[in-house]
């Protein structure tokens, strides 16, 4: 933790690599799928479509759906503890995968990979923001962004490479237990996990807001808390909780024009992507659905849940409502953030897939030179933007956080362009570079600008309310939007990564109100709280 004048101990130091390598190892067992599509794809004879939901919105349903009660859990309870448990969960969902013999049982392992790490996210920055103090907290954000970069990167080196020498090794047959190469590259990425589980177990919870000058209260039963809120939150469950809180006519309208809403939306954009890109039902669970059907049955459960979950904080919460439903500066960085997440998502959920079309690369050299520049890239970018967006906040306070954001993420799609239309391999990996060090900026500075937004008690909740909102809008229909793209247009991915880019001039007109938008509601902050009678 922070010591006298601001020094930063060794405790803080530790706890920050310990956070790191869980959003490293978050990362990896989650993104390994990408380098092994095409033999899973020819594995279970599914498409790009079918890929997108795999990798991205059967993933994001219960990964978002789960953050909420174990982001609210980690504002009660140890968030040490409660990340080395998740770590254990997810890791092992990862092994299991390897043993999956169909589509469905797949699923089901990456919906057990979504449900452990619903929590590192939440619980890791609240952690992370209790050892450093305000002025450092770019450098923290800077610190995370890299670990996900390593994290991305090295997944698609480990599964390249750990799949590619189990296909030499047995390519005769014989292979242990008849895995193929993507099972055992499951198994590998799986093992990490373990050690670094038993060093989060041991490692102290700081105060939690003490370094604010605003300590949180011992929560008294912060697992019936969360219990409740993902009882309230879950449809079907938040109409039981307005019974219970003899919820007002006005309500009830309110949720049930909501739901219909939902759903009328949802099933007329299932059946555009149907008439746009057809694709053969799957079999799941003895039965048969239409992939474009359960991608936006998924799609509008998630939207229920955060309808549901901003009706709720009205009644548990009113600090964290009000927050989410009047400051525009916390409403258009979670806008920027996970409309640019449906973008990275959809983009880097199939370059590999594009390398290995495009350039005809076997899969192990894909992973071992595009996962290193990834990784090296990925790392540089958030360490230069971190510090950069620190000193500019000490200038010009949120809005110079936000001007580096713009200037990453209005420059990025311009030369995404010139990548994904690159004429030979060498041309692709020298465009790269220069997108991956411009898009890698903009993490810190938005996520600094976000977190000093809401209170230092709210942290961990607020992180699972924009994971929510985010794995929704950005996993759940990145991916699968370029996955569907590509299948109608016969496997051609580069148009199809570039489609994604569509939503890039909305990321650019709500970052020009956000340099407005920030600076005005941080300096609110703790005027609203109290007048919505938080006691600070």
């Amino acid at each position: 933790m922070s010591g006298a004048g601001g020094k930063i101990g060794h405790a803080g130091w530790y706890a920050l690599a310990l956070i790191a390598a869980t959003q490293m190892i978050n990362l990896l067992d989650r993104q390994i799928l990408t380098i092994l599509a095409p033999e899973i794809k020819t594995h279970f004879h599914i498409g790009d479509a079918e890929l997108g939901l795999l990798y991205g919105t059967v993933f994001a349903l219960f990964y978002a759906l789960f953050s909420l009660p174990l982001g609210r859990l980690a504002d009660g309870w140890s968030r040490t503890k409660l990340l080395a448990i998740s770590i254990a969960l997810w890791s092992l969902a990862t092994g299991l995968g390897a043993f999956a013999t169909g589509f469905a049982m797949l699923a089901l392992t990456r919906l057990g990979v979504g449900v452990g790490e619903a929590a590192a996210q939440p619980a890791g920055t609240s952690l992370a923001y209790d050892y450093f103090p305000k002025p450092k907290r770019g450098m923290v954000m800077a610190a995370l962004a890299a670990a996900i970069a390593l994290g991305l990167g090295f997944s698609l080196v480990l599964g390249g490479v750990a799949a590619g020498w189990w296909n030499a090794r047995y390519a005769g047959g014989g292979a242990p237990l008849g895995l193929a190469g993507w099972q055992f590259a499951f198994l590998v990425a799986s093992a990490p996990g373990v050690i670094l589980c038993t060093l989060l177990w041991r490692l102290q919870e700081p105060v939690r807001g003490s370094i604010d000058g605003l300590p949180a209260p011992n929560d008294p039963a912060p697992f019936r808390a969360s219990l409740s809120l993902f009882g309230a939150v879950v449809p079907g469950g938040n109409w039981l909780a307005m019974i219970h809180a003899k919820a007002g006519a006005r309500d009830w309208l309110g949720t049930v024009l909501y739901t219909g809403g939902v759903i009328a939306l949802c099933a007329l954009l299932a059946h555009i992507c149907a008439r746009f890109s057809p694709r053969p039902p799957l079999a799941l669970f003895g039965g048969h659905i239409n992939p474009h059907v359960l991608q936006w049955s998924v799609v509008g459960f998630g939207l229920l849940v955060i309808g549901n979950l901003v009706q709720s904080m009205k009644r548990t919460d009113p600090v964290m409502h009000m927050l989410l439903t009047r400051s525009r500066g916390l409403q258009l960085s979670v806008l920027v953030g996970s409309l640019q997440t449906l973008i990275n998502y959809g983009v880097m959920g199939f370059t590999p897939s594009f390398l290995i079309r495009t350039f005809h690369l076997p899969p192990p050299v894909v992973g071992l030179h595009f996962g290193l520049l990834a990784a090296g890239l990925g790392v540089l970018g958030p360490l230069v933007a971190g510090p950069l967006s620190d000193r500019l906040a000490h200038n010009w306070s949120a809005t110079g956080r936000v001007s580096l954001v713009l200037f990453s993420l209005s420059l990025s799609p311009l030369i995404a362009i010139l990548v994904y239309q690159a004429p030979t391999i060498d041309a692709f990996y020298s465009r790269f570079v220069i997108y991956s060090l411009v898009l890698t900026m903009w993490l810190p500075p938005l996520y600094a600008v976000m977190y000093e937004q809401v209170l230092p008690r709210q942290r961990a909740l607020f992180g699972s309310i924009y994971l929510v909102i985010l794995t929704i809008l950005g996993l759940g229909i990145g991916p699968y939007w370029v996955g569907m793209v590509a299948d109608a247009r016969h496997g051609e991915l580069g148009g199809a990564i570039l489609s994604v880019m569509w939503v890039a001039p909305v990321i650019v007109a709500a970052l020009v109100w956000l340099l407005w938008a920030a600076p005005r509601d941080e300096a609110l902050l703790l005027e609203r709280a109290r007048a919505a009678g938080e006691p600070v």
